[in-house]
């Protein structure tokens, strides 16, 4: 049997049917020895049927005459692109944001930070995925800090996390908060993962109001956890559902030291 730990994004990925068939007899006979978890992830993925047959056809209807004729074409695909990364976001993370239905919240959505809400979303979606984790992988580093940068209009970097365990795996790019009317600031996402298999995701996201406000705040939502602080007009949130706080917050600190100096 492999040595590795089975995580929670293993877990999602069995639910999602995304997960290695070298992967999935492991991750059977885990479920196998703990009837509860099985229990949990039958009714994640019964759940999460029933929401994408809900909602599926989303995309698929046609935007009214009315407001496609006051819409430039830019316009309509960034509508179309923020459509889609909705639909994204609830099929990735549909067992976990119906995590309701087992545990309390640690908070509700309203009472948390925008910045740790959206990144606690991001980590969810994303941090699960087996085939696709990044956008762009970390053999091409250099092309995607400046690709980034570019997109938020602002120098973004990747901190190096190797010294706390953790290797940079990639990023993308992400549709962020609702900027001027009709735009939508983007935001960048790096993942990283440690030998284990754990991720860790960092969440950066520019032109944030809170400026010169540095002090660490902590977050959960469900099991991520999520460290978020900001700095000028930038704002980062590191976020992990594999790991407890004393080691999401050692990562956190890794990454503010590159980022804050």
């Amino acid at each position: 049997m492999s040595a590795l730990p089975v995580t929670e994004a293993d877990l999602q990925a069995f639910v999602d049917g995304r997960l290695p068939e070298s992967r999935r007899a492991e991750i059977e006979g885990f479920l196998a020895a703990r009837p509860e978890e099985a229990a949990r992830l039958t009714a994640y993925r019964s759940q999460g049927e029933q929401l994408r047959a809900a909602f599926a056809s989303v995309l698929d209807e046609p935007v009214p005459e009315r407001v496609t004729r006051s819409l430039h074409p830019r316009r309509m695909r960034v509508l179309r692109m923020a459509a889609a990364f909705a639909l994204t976001a609830l099929g990735g993370v549909l067992g976990w944001q119906l995590h309701g239905v087992f545990a309390e919240r640690t908070a509700p959505p309203q009472a948390l930070a925008p910045l740790a809400y959206d990144a606690a979303v991001a980590h969810a979606t994303y941090s699960p995925e087996v085939r696709h984790p990044v956008e762009v992988g970390a053999d091409q580093e250099t092309h995607l800090v400046a690709w980034l940068s570019k997109r938020l209009g602002a120098r973004v970097r990747a901190p190096n996390l190797e010294s706390v365990g953790y290797s940079l795996m990639g990023g993308r790019l992400l549709p962020g908060e609702q900027g001027i009317p009709g735009s939508i600031t983007p935001t960048a996402q790096f993942m990283y993962q440690s030998k284990q298999g754990t991720r860790v995701t960092l969440y950066v996201r520019t032109g944030v109001h809170e400026q010169n406000e540095t002090a660490f705040r902590y977050a959960r939502e469900g099991n991520v956890g999520v460290f978020y602080w900001i700095d000028r007009s930038f704002g980062y949130a590191l976020s992990s559902a594999d790991i407890g706080k004393d080691e999401l917050l050692k990562v956190a600190n890794a990454a503010y030291a590159q980022l804050n100096p």
